[in-house]
């Protein structure tokens, strides 16, 4: 790709954001009321999951429609050296099915989660010449805590 063009619509490629979110599928463990005499039961549904992890990229390009692209990975509980979200390799995966469906070149928008900026996502991401990957930074300048101050209801304000 040409260094002189800047934008997705110059290259011709879709506009992918990426982002990750998981959940624990277990209840928290606590004390209810009940009826004396009548022991309150909570039922717990995925009893051998313990968390659900989904990473998602949002597709966009001019004159088509955009595009939702996910995975899910379960984890099933306790193993050593095993990681409970998603590794290099299924972002990869990811990545690869996404260029399937879009058909074309894509650049990738991203946060700086320690998997998407580990030495093995980078040798991942040089192999696929299709991809041009831009980092999030970690914080926006913009957002200044040593700005924010509480509004009168609760709120946060900048000064």
């Amino acid at each position: 790709m040409a260094r002189h063009k800047k934008t997705a619509a110059d290259l011709g490629a879709w506009l992918c954001f990426e982002d990750e979110a998981g959940q624990g599928l277990r209840p928290p463990k606590g004390r209810t009321w009940g009826r004396r005499g009548h022991t309150p039961v909570v039922r717990v549904t995925a009893a051998g999951t313990k968390r659900v992890s989904m990473a998602a990229l949002i597709c966009i390009k001019s004159g088509h429609r955009s595009r939702l692209i996910y995975r899910i990975h379960l984890d099933r509980g306790q193993a050593k050296g095993r990681r409970k979200g998603f590794t290099e390799t299924d972002y990869a995966r990811l990545l690869d099915a996404a260029h399937q469906q879009l058909g074309g070149p894509a650049i990738l928008v991203r946060d700086n989660l320690n998997t998407h900026v580990s030495r093995r996502m980078r040798q991942l991401i040089e192999a696929r010449l299709w991809l041009t990957v831009y980092q999030l930074p970690p914080h926006t300048p913009e957002f200044d805590p040593s700005r924010l101050r509480h509004g009168r209801r609760g709120g946060h304000v900048f000064t």
